[in-house]
């Protein structure tokens, strides 16, 4: 099998993220294991966006939602046997609430990760598209789905720590997470997770299922007049960008420690929604890489100059939508196409030449 270009690129690009830990001190190496776990999502965000052609503002809530089903996990663990989470004594909980119990259980917890988010982007994505919602209109319910759930997790104090997010974290699956090789093993687990929902990703949308994605992107009415049910596949779309979002989060939640309301937010939302933006929505290497430089861009120019980010990133969102509508990925793709050949003049065509 011949690989193309780009693949081999993307492989030597993985591989040199795979020795990260001989060449990175311990902070750019953290920082990195933190992006690519964000990464994670903006993949996800490519197949719905770049792919389906639905606008979601709300990927924060499926983000939340793995982040917090793996947190809850590991409070339990770090609580001694018998009694309740700090932040609920704090706040007069008597009980362990039901729904904290099962995540006593690891697997649980493991599969909750999956299943919560990829379900909850079922429902949502069910409720939407069978009433043929699109456009700006989706854009709008799942940015209000999301806040509403940031609002519940602030407002609820006693069930899940409210604005100070569940923190803490000690061990996971018998492992210290604060020993001295933690962070070179979670990045590498992490790196591993970037590479599984790359390659994974591109097999499912070489196959017929992402032609007929991008058939409804393109024409959902001509697709449905060929006998395609556009509602399912954009379900089955919206449940994948859920179940990479919380991957995503759950990685991203044991890298920093904590999560909490203010990291899966309105802001965390539109700032993935920018970065695959700027990378190339319809290019999942384009959509990755966006996400990854914009964060680390992120981390330099806020350290520098706090005042001036916000500036820059909606500088950058301004010149992608102007200048380059496919992102960098779709300017590269478009320098690489070779240009049209020119169209053999018609016989009727020749014969009018020759007699001017």
């Amino acid at each position: 099998m011949r690989l193309s270009t780009s693949t081999i690129a993307v492989i030597a690009v993985l591989i040199a993220l795979a020795f990260a830990p001989l060449y990175l001190g311990a902070y750019p190496l953290t920082l990195l294991g933190r992006v690519l776990a964000l990464s994670i999502a903006a993949v996800g965000v490519m197949v719905v966006w770049g792919r389906a052609g639905i606008l979601s503002l709300g990927q924060g809530l499926f983000f939340g939602l793995g982040g917090y089903a793996l947190a809850m996990h590991l409070k339990l663990v770090a609580t001694p046997k018998g009694e309740l989470p700090d932040f609920m004594l704090y706040n007069g909980v008597e009980a362990l609430p039901w729904f904290w119990a099962p995540f006593t259980s690891a697997p649980f917890a493991l599969a909750m990760v999956l299943i919560l988010p990829a379900a909850a982007a079922g429902l949502v994505a069910w409720l939407m598209f069978r009433r043929r919602i699109t456009g700006v209109y989706v854009s709008i319910i799942t940015q209000a789905l999301l806040l509403a759930f940031v609002t519940w997790l602030n407002g609820s104090q006693g069930l899940t720590s409210g604005t100070n997010g569940i923190t803490d974290f000690q061990t996971f699956l018998g492992i210290d997470l604060r020993g001295a090789d933690v962070a070179n093993g979670l990045y590498w687990v992490t790196l591993l997770f970037v590479a599984l929902a790359l390659g994974g990703t591109a097999l499912l949308l070489r196959t017929p299922f992402g032609a007929i994605l991008t058939a409804i992107r393109d024409n959902e009415n001509r697709t449905r007049f060929l006998g395609f049910n556009p509602a399912a596949f954009k379900i089955a779309a919206f449940m994948l960008g859920g179940l990479l979002a919380g991957v995503s989060g759950a990685l991203y939640t044991l890298h920093l420690g904590t999560i909490s309301p203010a990291m899966i937010g309105t802001a965390f939302s539109i700032e993935l929604v920018v970065w695959v933006a700027l990378g190339g929505r319809a290019s999942l290497i384009g959509a990755a890489a966006g996400l990854v430089l914009g964060q680390l861009a992120k981390d330099r120019i806020s350290s520098a100059a706090p005042d001036a980010w916000l500036y820059v990133m909606g500088s950058l969102f301004v010149l992608v939508v102007l200048v380059m509508p496919q992102g960098v990925a779709g300017l590269i793709q478009g320098r690489r196409r070779p240009a049209p050949a020119p169209t053999p003049p018609s016989p009727l065509t020749r014969e009018v030449s020759d007699a001017v």
